[in-house]
C-alpha cells in the first residue's frame, strides 16, 4: 500500500479549555490523556512542527497545507503565542506549498486583538454552537453552570463584521436529538455562516449513545427533520453533512472525515509534539490515538505509515465485512472510525450509528433522486446534447494542445471552422457530430496525454474536416487540405484520390453547386457529392424505411471506423452494399413488427452504420470510442442476427454515451458481482452492460417467437436483483436499473 501524504495537521495550541462541556471527547471520554500535555504550545515545539511540515510538504510536492490551531481552547494561547506560530508557518512554508490556516474555538474570547492577527495571516475561524441558547446551554456551560451563549453570539457578531467577514468559515453543531432541529438550523442559519458542521455526539458500542425511547434512528430522524426544514428554506447555508450525502449518491466524493470511504490525510500535533491519530479516536479507550512519534525524533512520513493511520487510508477494505456487503457503504463509509469500537474486536465493526446512518442516508437519497437524477437519464434529447458538447470540448482541448505545435496549417484550419461556424452552424454541427470526429479527437488526445507530439495527422485530419463543412455549407471560400498522397478523406462526405504522388499534398477545396472543386497546382477538378468515379467514392447511404428509420450513411471509408474493428473490414463493392442494405431493411421490419416501440428507440439519433466482417457472430463491436450515432453491424449476418445487432449493439451504444456524461457508479471494480453469462465475478459496469442489453434480446426473442428455448429470463432477473444492492450505483444508475426491471417485468407480462 503506497503512502499517503497528510495534507490537514491539526496542531494543538492549548491543551486546556474554559467551558465545561460534558460532551467533549477530549476531557469527557475515555482517554485522559489531557492531563499528562503542557498546557500550551512551546516555541521550540512550534518552530519543530513548522520544520517537519515544510519538510512534508517538499517531500511529496503539495501544493498546498491546512493547518488548523485547535484545543482544548486554542485563545486560551493568547495572541502573541499563536503570532509566533503563525509567523513560524508561514516562513517555513514560503516557496514550498501554500499555507491555509484555521481555527477552530469556542469563541468566547473571539476579539478584536484575535481578529486582527487572523486577518493578518489570513487565519479562517470556525466557531462550536449548538443552535439557540436551549439547544446550546444542555452541553456547552461553564463549570459552574453559567451559559456560553451570549458570549459566542457577540463574538460571532464581530466576526460578522464586513472587516472580519472574509475570515469567517462557519459553525460546528453537535446533534442532541432533545433539541429541536428547526429550531436549531433557524437558530444558526440567522448568523450567516458560510457553511453548517452537523456531528453526531461520539459514542462507541461501549459508551453507545443515548437513544430516547430506544428508538435506533433517532439521530437520522432528527437530521432528516433538519434535512427538510433545510430544503423547505431553499438551502439557504451549505450544511457539509448533507452536501457530502447528494454529493455521493450522485458518485463525487464525501466532503467530511466521518462519512464515505476517502481515506483520512490528518494528524494532530500535541502540545508537547507528540504524534497522534484524530482525536476522536479518544473517545474508544486510553492512548488509542497514540502513535509512540514526536516531532522531534520522526517525520510525518513515518508517522503516515503507522497501522492506526494505514487502517483509515484504505477505503472500502478498512471497513467490515458487514459493512462491505451494505449497498450504502459509499454514502456512510462505515461511519466514523472512532465510533466502529469494540473492545472485543477493536474497529472492525459497523459504525454504533449503523442504524441512523443507512436511514439517514435511504431519506435523502429517496427526498432527492428524482432531482438529483442526471436528466440525460430519461431525456434522449438531453443525452445527444450532452454528447454534442462533449465533442467540442473534447475538440476545444486539442486546439489549445495544438495551436502552436499545429503551425500555420492547424490555424487556417480552425479559422475556416470558426467562419463556418459564423455563416452556416448546422454545416459545422454535421461534420462535428459525425461519431467518428470523436474517435479522431481522442486518438490525437491520447499521442499530447503520452507527452507525444502526433506530428502532422492531426493538421491533415483538421483540414480535411474544415472543408467538408465548407462543402456542406456551400460556402463561396477555400479550405486549404493537408493530405497523405494519393488520397484524402472528408468526413461524412467521400475518399477522393488525388494527383500528389509525393508523401504529403496540398489542395484548395471549393463548394460548387452539385459539389465541390478541387485545385492542385494549377489543375481544377469539380465532383459531384453523389457521382462516383475512379477518383471520388462518395459514402453510400441506406435510404430508410418509413417515417421512423431515416436515412443512414453506410460509412466504410473514414480511416478511424476502425473503433469498432481493428483492422477495419474494407469497403463492400457495390454488390455487397446492395446486398447489406437489403438486410439491413429486412431487419428494420422485423424489430418493427416485433418490438415497435424497441425498434423506434434503436432507430433514435442512428446515423451512421459501419460494416464488420463475419458473421452473426462478430457482434456489434468492442466498446468503441466513437461518438453517438455509430454502429458497427456484420456485413453478412442473416436478417434476424442484423436484427439482434442492430438493437444490442444500440443497447450498447446508448449505456456507453450515458456513462461519458453521467455518473452511473462510482469505485467501479472495487466490488465484484456473480454474473449469470461469465465464468467470474465482473465489476458492476460489465453486468449492467450485459443486463441493458440482454433486456432488449429477451423481449425480442419473446416477440419474434425464436423458439429458442426458455431464453434469458431467469438469468437477467438473478442480474437485476443483483444490481438493486449494489453499492457502487449512483442514483442516476438506480434510475437506469429500475427502467431496466420495469422494462423486463413488462416484457415478460407481455410474453
Amino acid at each position: 500500500m503506497r503512502l499517503i501524504p497528510f495534507r490537514e495537521f491539526v496542531v494543538k495550541v492549548h491543551s486546556r479549555c474554559d467551558l465545561a462541556c460534558d460532551h467533549c471527547y477530549v476531557y469527557e471520554h475515555a482517554d485522559q490523556s489531557w492531563r499528562q500535555q503542557p498546557k500550551a504550545l512551546s516555541e521550540p515545539v512550534a518552530e519543530r512542527v513548522a520544520a517537519r511540515l515544510a519538510e512534508h510538504a517538499a517531500i511529496h510536492g503539495l501544493p498546498s497545507v491546512t493547518v488548523i490551531l485547535h484545543g482544548g481552547e486554542p485563545l486560551l494561547a493568547g495572541p502573541a503565542r499563536l503570532r509566533t506560530l503563525c509567523e513560524m508557518l508561514t516562513r517555513a512554508l514560503d516557496g514550498v506549498a501554500g499555507l491555509d490556516l484555521r481555527i477552530h474555538t469556542n469563541g468566547l474570547r473571539l476579539g478584536v486583538s484575535f481578529l486582527d492577527l487572523f486577518s493578518e495571516y489570513g487565519v479562517k475561524v470556525g466557531v462550536s454552537l449548538d443552535g439557540d441558547r436551549t439547544a446550546n446551554d444542555r452541553h456547552r456551560r461553564f463549570a459552574d453552570g453559567r451559559s456560553s451563549h451570549p458570549l459566542v453570539l457577540k463574538a460571532l457578531e464581530l466576526l460578522r463584521q464586513e472587516r472580519y467577514r472574509h475570515l469567517y468559515q462557519g459553525v460546528l453543531c453537535t446533534v442532541d436529538v432533545e433539541n429541536d432541529p428547526r429550531a436549531v438550523l433557524d437558530a444558526l442559519t440567522s448568523l450567516e455562516p458560510p457553511r453548517i458542521d452537523f456531528l453526531l455526539p461520539h459514542a462507541t458500542w461501549e459508551t453507545p449513545p443515548p437513544r430516547p425511547d430506544g428508538l435506533p434512528v433517532a439521530c437520522a430522524q432528527w437530521l432528516l427533520r433538519a434535512f427538510d426544514h433545510w430544503e423547505t428554506q431553499g438551502r439557504p447555508v451549505p450544511v457539509r453533512l448533507f452536501d457530502s450525502l447528494l454529493s455521493t449518491l450522485r458518485g463525487g466524493p464525501s466532503l467530511t472525515e466521518s462519512l464515505g470511504l476517502a481515506p483520512t490525510d490528518l494528524v494532530v500535533v500535541e502540545t508537547d509534539g507528540t504524534l497522534e491519530q484524530a482525536d476522536s479516536l479518544k473517545t474508544a479507550h486510553e492512548g488509542a490515538a497514540a502513535t509512540g512519534f514526536d516531532v522531534f525524533r520522526h517525520s510525518f512520513d513515518e508517522v503516515a505509515a503507522h497501522p492506526g493511520i494505514r487502517a483509515r487510508q484504505s477505503g472500502l477494505a478498512g471497513v467490515s465485512a458487514e459493512c462491505r456487503r451494505c449497498p450504502v457503504v459509499r454514502s456512510c463509509g462505515g461511519g466514523l472510525y472512532a465510533h466502529r469500537y469494540r473492545a472485543a474486536n477493536g474497529f472492525d465493526n459497523p459504525s454504533v450509528y449503523c442504524t441512523d446512518l443507512r436511514e439517514l442516508v435511504d431519506g435523502v437519497e429517496a427526498r432527492t433522486a428524482p432531482v438529483i437524477v442526471a436528466p440525460e437519464v430519461a431525456e434522449p434529447a438531453v443525452l445527444l446534447a450532452s454528447q454534442q458538447e462533449l465533442t467540442r470540448v473534447l475538440l476545444a482541448r486539442l486546439h489549445s494542445d495544438m495551436a502552436e505545435a499545429g503551425g500555420e496549417g492547424w490555424q487556417h484550419s480552425w479559422e475556416v471552422i470558426a467562419a463556418v461556424e459564423a455563416a452556416v452552424p448546422d454545416a459545422l454541427d454535421a461534420v462535428l457530430d459525425h461519431p467518428y470526429t470523436r474517435a479522431w479527437v481522442l486518438a490525437a488526445l491520447d499521442l499530447v496525454r503520452r507527452g507525444r507530439l502526433p506530428g502532422t495527422e492531426p493538421v491533415r485530419q483538421l483540414s480535411a474536416l474544415a472543408a467538408a463543412a465548407v462543402v456542406r455549407g456551400r460556402l463561396e471560400m477555400t479550405a486549404t487540405v493537408v493530405h497523405p498522397g494519393g488520397a484524402l478523406y472528408l468526413p461524412t462526405l467521400g475518399l477522393l484520390r488525388t494527383g500528389a504522388s509525393a508523401e504529403e499534398g496540398r489542395a484548395g477545396i471549393r463548394a460548387a453547386d452539385d459539389g465541390f472543386s478541387v485545385r492542385e497546382g494549377g489543375t481544377e477538378t469539380r465532383f459531384g457529392l453523389s457521382e462516383e468515379g475512379p477518383r471520388w467514392q462518395p459514402v453510400r447511404v441506406f435510404p430508410g424505411t418509413g417515417a421512423w428509420v431515416r436515412p443512414m450513411a453506410l460509412e466504410d471509408l473514414d480511416p478511424y471506423r476502425d473503433c469498432f474493428s481493428r483492422p477495419p473490414s474494407p469497403r463492400l463493392d457495390e454488390a455487397g452494399a446492395e446486398g447489406w442494405r437489403r438486410r439491413l431493411g429486412a431487419a428494420w421490419a422485423l424489430l418493427h413488427r416485433t418490438v415497435p416501440v424497441l425498434a423506434r428507440e434503436t432507430a433514435a439519433g442512428l446515423g451512421t452504420l459501419t460494416p464488420l466482417a463475419g458473421g452473426a457472430g462478430a457482434g456489434p463491436g468492442g466498446p468503441g470510442r466513437c461518438g453517438p450515432g455509430a454502429l458497427g453491424v456484420p456485413c453478412s449476418a442473416g436478417v434476424r442476427g442484423t436484427a439482434l445487432a442492430l438493437l444490442t449493439g444500440r443497447r450498447r451504444s446508448r449505456l456507453r454515451a450515458l456513462t461519458e456524461v453521467a455518473d452511473l457508479y462510482a469505485l467501479d471494480g472495487e466490488w465484484l458481482h456473480e454474473s449469470p453469462w461469465r465464468e467470474w465475478p465482473v465489476p458492476v459496469s460489465e453486468l449492467l452492460a450485459d443486463v441493458y442489453a440482454r433486456v432488449a434480446a429477451e423481449e425480442y426473442r419473446r416477440s419474434a417467437d425464436l423458439g429458442d428455448g426458455d431464453g434469458d429470463g431467469d438469468a437477467i432477473k438473478r442480474a437485476l436483483d443483483r444490481l438493486a444492492g449494489a453499492a457502487e450505483l449512483t442514483v442516476s444508475g438506480k434510475a437506469v436499473v429500475g427502467e431496466l426491471r420495469r422494462e423486463f417485468e413488462s416484457g415478460a407480462e407481455g410474453g
